[in-house]
């Protein structure tokens, strides 16, 4: 069906390939590092981490924009914990996501409600959680923790 998400890879060399998510624009790059591939590119690892942070943040600043809040400028942290399952083989075991947004969280209206419902209308960390825990924390510009209560 067009019009759904897709990209292409071609390899380029070893363990690097070249992926088009946009046939007319440049690729982006992925790679493995040492000692399968050269590091000259994001890995499958960082790439997951940057889809799950990326559509949390969209969601965060979707939903405070819908109650025309501004935080920006938003910056956000993704890390995973890598371990071995039952099989011995390498998994993500969980991801760790912190947004911090531009500006004192009492200066932003119906914040609560935002923080209640932000992660349910983000496709990717929606999706990536039925398999690997997703823990999201937000904080403000003064460093202040929003979420989650503690």
């Amino acid at each position: 069906m067009s019009g759904e998400p897709s990209v292409r890879l071609v390899q380029q060399s070893d363990y690097q390939f070249a992926i088009y998510y946009n046939e007319e624009r440049d690729p982006i790059y992925g790679d493995e590092p040492p000692p399968l591939g050269r590091s000259q590119g994001a890995t499958p690892s960082q790439f997951l981490l940057a889809g799950v942070a990326n559509c949390l943040s969209d969601s965060l600043l979707f939903a405070l924009r819908k109650f025309k809040q501004n935080p920006e400028p938003i910056q956000t942290k993704a890390s995973c914990e890598i371990g071995r399952n039952a099989e011995n083989r390498l998994r993500i075991l969980s991801i760790a996501v912190e947004i911090q947004i531009g500006v004192p969280g009492n200066t932003l209206e119906n914040l609560e409600r935002v923080l209640a419902q932000f992660q349910d209308f983000c496709t990717v960390s929606s999706s990536v959680s039925l398999g690997i825990p997703v823990h999201v924390t937000v904080i403000d510009s003064d460093n202040t923790k929003l979420y989650p209560i503690a």
